[in-house]
């Protein structure tokens, strides 16, 4: 018999669980202590407990994974390879900063959607994660750098709405059981048709993150294949229909490609689509990767492209990612160690 993971439950949950196990109620909060702020990697290790009932219970998976491989960066990123139960590896990174510590998660293993800049789709996409794989990727990142994580950003590996159902279920235990405030937490999407609607539907307060990387349908198209099934302009139209139903801006991350998508007109045409539009534009210099010659631009050309945009009053920012010389940057995730 296949036992559900008792990481991702909540405190009702845990609670009834432990009734199901003959055990009185009040072990059911001393259950979720030890898994959300000791984090247990075994029921053993739950010291409270009857000894008995421990090793009766030795067998029964909390739901946590081994570190397979980590890596340091040069700016004290870590980058982790974490093997699931199945065996299977992910990949999640830690960044710390003076005043906080984010951590990047992946939702799926591999990714379906294949953009051409992207390492993690280069390897082809395996199944989706569950909830409990998901947030132990952030307790594993606070036990290693013994520190509470105050940020998540679901940029890892894989396209988080298409694992909505369990990527909603662990941003409602990241919040309620974890204790991470749900606007420090940040969901990442290239689009998908329907499911930006869907997620207004969860009435969150994360903030939603949509991977553009393109002024016009061609070079998005040229960049991201999935974009010629969701054109830019209903992309565009479900983004505003997100702010309306939610109240809160879009994030809109654009890679910036050395001469493919970050020359003057592309600026223009990226402000014309987002004038008056209650939104955020982070703009990244690309991360190179060895399947593909794309390359980043000089800082002469990213500032004009900035400067371009806030001619237009679009509120902008230059984002430069963390852990390049580890491939633990971002579009360089792709589950294997850095050589």
């Amino acid at each position: 018999m296949t036992h559900q993971a008792l990481l991702s439950k909540s405190l009702n949950e845990l609670t009834d669980w432990v009734q199901q196990q003959g055990q009185p109620s009040y072990r059911g909060k001393q259950l979720h202590q030890w898994l959300y702020e000791k984090g247990i990697h075994s029921l053993e290790d739950v010291s409270v407990f009857p000894k008995a009932w421990r090793e009766k219970l030795s067998h029964y998976p909390v739901g946590r994974s081994q570190i397979h491989y980590h890596s340091t960066a040069d700016d004290l990123t870590r980058k982790y390879l974490l093997r699931l139960q199945d065996g299977l590896i992910i990949e999640a990174v830690g960044i710390p900063t003076a005043k906080r510590l984010t951590v990047c998660v992946s939702s799926q293993v591999g990714c379906p959607m294949d953009c051409d800049f992207c390492a993690t789709g280069k390897g082809g996409f395996t199944r989706n994660l569950k909830a409990h794989e998901i947030v132990d990727q952030v307790l594993t990142v606070q036990e290693d750098f013994a520190a509470r994580v105050s940020h998540v950003v679901f940029m890892g590996m894989g396209e988080p709405l298409l694992n909505l159902p369990e990527v909603v279920k662990a941003v409602q235990c990241l919040n309620q059981d974890v204790g991470i405030g749900q606007r420090n937490l940040t969901l990442s999407s290239v689009g998908i048709p329907h499911q930006i609607a869907a997620l207004a539907g969860y009435e969150l307060q994360v903030t939603f993150a949509v991977s553009l990387h393109a002024s016009n349908q061609q070079i998005r198209e040229q960049l991201i294949p999935s974009a010629k099934h969701y054109p830019l302009y209903r992309l565009l139209e479900d983004c505003r229909n997100y702010v309306n139903t939610t109240g809160r801006r879009v994030t809109f991350e654009y890679i910036l490609l050395s001469g493919t998508n970050d020359l003057p007109e592309h600026a223009q045409e990226l402000s014309q689509h987002l004038k008056g539009f209650q939104s955020h534009v982070n703009l990244i210099p690309y991360n190179p990767i060895a399947e593909v010659d794309y390359k980043r631009p000089d800082a002469a050309r990213i500032s004009a492209f900035k400067n371009i945009l806030e001619q237009n009053k679009v509120a902008v920012s230059v984002r430069y990612s963390r852990g390049l010389d580890t491939d633990a940057a971002c579009g360089q995730l792709r589950a294997r160690q850095a050589t």
